[in-house]
């Protein structure tokens, strides 16, 4: 595993204004992720959730333009309340890894971590990305995305913060 100062990860964090057991409800239920995972504008219109090792979450989001782009987590390792290990991608309706529908030399496949951090009545959430199986091309694509990243994270974990407001 790359180390967090590595240009080849991206770490973002949050601190939510939630318990733990709320913000981990909201990373594994598909109903609740429905509601506010994805870029900000996007609609999720698929969310279909097994959550053990080797099981997988699919969900379809449809853009404010209409286009659909399907995804995949496969969970490598769930430490309830605690850690969710994942490999995610871009994939067809029919199951197929593909690529990122605007980025043709984006990784096909990223290592997530996901770390849940109690702290009193609210919790740090971590997210650590990195490539995974990755070209040369793809990792270069993917460290000069960085900012594109923090941009499109920064506006899910927004989404998150809002729908955890009312849920609280």
């Amino acid at each position: 595993m790359a180390e967090k100062n590595d240009p080849q990860v991206f770490v973002i964090s949050r601190v939510f204004d939630a318990p733990r057991d709320l913000v981990w409800k909201a990373f594994t239920d598909p109903d609740h992720m429905k509601q506010w995972w994805g870029p900000k504008g996007v609609t999720i219109i698929k969310s279909d959730m097994d959550l053990r090792p080797s099981g997988r979450y699919l969900y379809a989001m449809r853009t404010p333009d209409g286009i659909v782009m399907w995804g995949k987590m496969v969970y490598r390792e769930i430490t309830p309340q605690s850690r969710i290990v994942f490999v995610n991608s871009f994939f067809d309706e029919a199951g197929g890894v593909t690529r990122h529908p605007m980025g043709p030399t984006w990784p096909l496949e990223m290592l997530s971590i996901f770390d849940f951090e109690e702290q009193g009545n609210k919790t740090k959430f971590t997210v650590e990305w990195s490539p995974l199986n990755a070209t040369e091309e793809e990792r270069a694509t993917f460290a000069a995305g960085h900012g594109s990243m923090n941009q499109g994270w920064t506006g899910t974990l927004d989404s998150l913060t809002a729908y955890l407001a009312k849920a609280a």
